[in-house]
This record gives C-alpha cells, structure tokens and sequence, in this order.
C-alpha cells in the first residue's frame, strides 16, 4: 500500500486554490461580521447518541464512527446546524441568536465525485420567525454568493409545507411519503406516479404530487400552484411564499430568486421555506437551508431557527478562472540583498502583496503581475 496517497474522498489543498479559499473565507466572514452574527466553532467529535436521538437528515450510513476509551460511540461532526441548534438550546441561554461559522463536516457515505470532508461556511438565526424573516435570509444569501465571487447563480426557493398539504388525505403512509419525496427530489416522474398507484393515493392527490416537478420558474408558478389543491396546509404555504417575495422585492433581491415546489427536503427536519443556491458550472447546489423550527426543541429548549449552509469547495469551482491574480515578486540576486529587502519591505508598507525570492542565483518569477529583479546595481522592474 502506497502510504502517501490519502483515502478516498478527501484531498489536500493546494497553495492556488488554498488563496482562493482564504479570499472567500475572508470575504464572506465580513459579511457575517456587519450583519451581526456571532462566530462558533463547533466541537469535531460528538456522541453518536446525540444524532440517534433526534430528527435528522443525517442517517447513520452517513457518520463516521468510533469508539471512545469509555466504549460510547462518538462520530466526526456531521452537520453545523445540528451542531448550532444543540448549542443555541442548551449553552446560550438567549431567546435570540445569530451564528455563524467556518467548519468542516464529514460524510461518510459520500462517493463518486462526491466529497466526504466538507468545507462549510455558513449562518444560523434563531429566535425570529415569519415572512420578513425568511426573505431577509434569501436576501443575505445572496449577497453572499455575490461577495464569495459568484455572477451567475440563482436561489430557488421552495415550501415543504407545500407537500405536507398535498399529503393530508391522500392516504399514504409517513413511510411512502416520504420514499415518493426522494423520487420527486430526483426528477424520477417514473417512479413517482408508480409508487403512487401502487401506495393507492388519491387521485387527485396523485395529480398534483405529478406537478411538483413542472412547478418551477418566477412567481406565476404559485398562482398556478394554488389551482391543484383546495388543502389549507399546501395554501398557506403558497401564501407565506408570495409574503416572502414580496419583501424581496423590496430588498431588491427578487432578481436573484425563482421558485421550486419540486424540490421537497426532508419533512422530519425542515418546517417551512427551504431554499438551495444554484450557479453556472457546478452540478451540485452551492448553498443549501431553510426554516427547521422544530430542531432546538428536541435539544431541549423551544427555538425558531432558519439559516443556511454555503459550500466553498463547490463555490470556488464556480469562480474558477477568476482566480485572484498572484502579487508581485522581488526576486535577490548577488550583491542586491539589502536593497531588494529594503524595497521588499516598501512594498508591503504600500498595502501590496508581495513575495521575495531570496537565495544565491535567485532568477525571475514567472506568474506575477509585477516583477522586480534587485542586484549590485540596484532595483529594477522586468
């Protein structure tokens, strides 16, 4: 076994995108610190009991495990906003609470391109709720795709409350809704409209279940939405949606938003809006939360909570070629020490970035917008 290779689904990073990654962790840590929010950091082991015991899209198959000298189970952090949740509930001691944090998650039962340590950055609220609430979150959401250095993206926003309603009286189990919500989560029409039938849904409820997945786009998807059901549930979900538009609106916001009914997240965990970031070039959501009321209380204390969760490696794939441009260099040759780390020194008085190429036979960078070559007979720029 070769032991300098590492394990499946992890990986180093490298100088290039690691200043990449320092320059979005930076840019958005500013925006996390003027709009108020308070950083954590996480413990990175925790009690597997923790996760067990509680509603969670986190399912064991994706925990690494192991056993600690006492013989409990603990795992690798496997989520932030369970791990924010369990400290706003138990060792803040507020009502009120803004968090946020730069953290690794880990996924054990990640594959393929898929990766299994996760680099997140990412913002939690809680104690506020309704319509103005969530649009703010929308809102903040993109302005922080936009300052990590993202042009293309687009929210889509979503209510599982939506679902919920579609669900009352259709006659279907918790079980079978729940596996016919992963089929409409994958764009799988087939199997849906077959575990429908064979799970004898309603048939009306089986129509508008089929609609999901067409029930995309601008705001006119809610109207055409409300015309599939008469259920109370699923039209007060549209309703706090075409709230929440409206405030965006007034934010100026609603151009980065479009809306997705079919996207159905996980009925335990979510209790109302969900929203997930898409941007051009990358196959998988780059941003990704929504509202999940009913989380700190199963940590013990009755907490509102939404929020969301920014992936940066997936981030950073999407700006790539917009990489930041390396500083400029003073490369020292024989005779030019004092004077090349003399003017080494003005530069980075002056607020640029700069590396020194110190070193007999020193030659001259290549990559570099400015280049400054110093020797026995001064400073000179190349």
């Amino acid at each position: 076994m070769a032991y300098f290779k590492l394990p499946a689904g992890v990986r180093d990073v490298l100088p290039a995108e690691c200043r990449a990654l320092d320059a979005a962790e930076r840019a958005l840590r500013g925006k996390f610190t003027e709009a108020g929010f308070c950083p954590v950091r996480t413990a990175g082991l925790e009690y597997y009991d923790t996760f067990a015991c509680i509603k969670s899209p986190v399912g064991q198959d994706k925990m690494f495990k192991m056993t600690d000298r006492d013989g409990n189970l603990i795992v690798l952090r496997p989520d932030m906003t369970l791990a924010c949740a369990r400290i706003a509930a138990t060792k803040l001691g507020q009502e009120r609470a803004k968090l946020c944090y730069f953290s690794n998650v880990y996924d054990f039962a990640a594959g393929g391109n898929s990766e299994r340590e996760v680099a997140q950055a990412g913002v939690e609220i809680f104690g506020e709720e309704g319509a103005f609430s969530d649009a703010y979150v929308v809102a903040f959401a993109a302005e922080c795709l936009a300052a990590a250095g993202l042009k293309d993206f687009i929210i889509d926003i979503g209510h599982v409350g939506f679902y919920k309603g579609l669900l009352e009286g259709s006659g279907l189990s918790e079980e079978a809704a729940e596996e016919i919500r992963g089929y409409i989560n994958a764009k799988d029409a087939v199997n849906t409209e077959i575990a429908l039938k064979n799970y004898g849904a309603s048939e009306r409820a089986q129509a508008a279940i089929l609609a999901l997945p067409s029930l995309f786009g601008g705001v006119g998807v809610l109207s055409d939405a409300e015309k599939l059901t008469d259920n109370p549930v699923a039209l007060g979900a549209l309703s706090h949606l075409k709230k929440v538009y409206a405030f965006l609106k007034e934010m100026g916001a609603e151009k980065y938003v479009s809306f997705d009914l079919g996207t159905v997240k996980s009925l335990s965990y979510y209790s109302g809006m969900v929203l997930t970031g898409l941007a051009e070039g990358v196959g998988a959501p780059v941003l990704s939360g929504g509202r999940y009321d009913g989380l700190c209380a199963q940590f013990g204390k009755n907490l509102s909570a939404v929020g969301f969760a920014i992936g940066l490696g997936r981030v950073l794939r999407a700006v790539k070629g917009e990489e930041e441009r390396k500083p400029c260099a003073v490369a020292v040759a024989k005779g030019g020490e004092a004077a090349g780390y003399r003017f080494y020194k003005k530069l980075l008085a002056e607020g640029k970035k700069c590396d020194l190429f110190a070193g007999e036979g020193a030659k001259i960078p290549e990559g570099y917008r400015e280049v400054y070559l110093s020797d026995g007979e001064g400073v000179k720029k190349c």
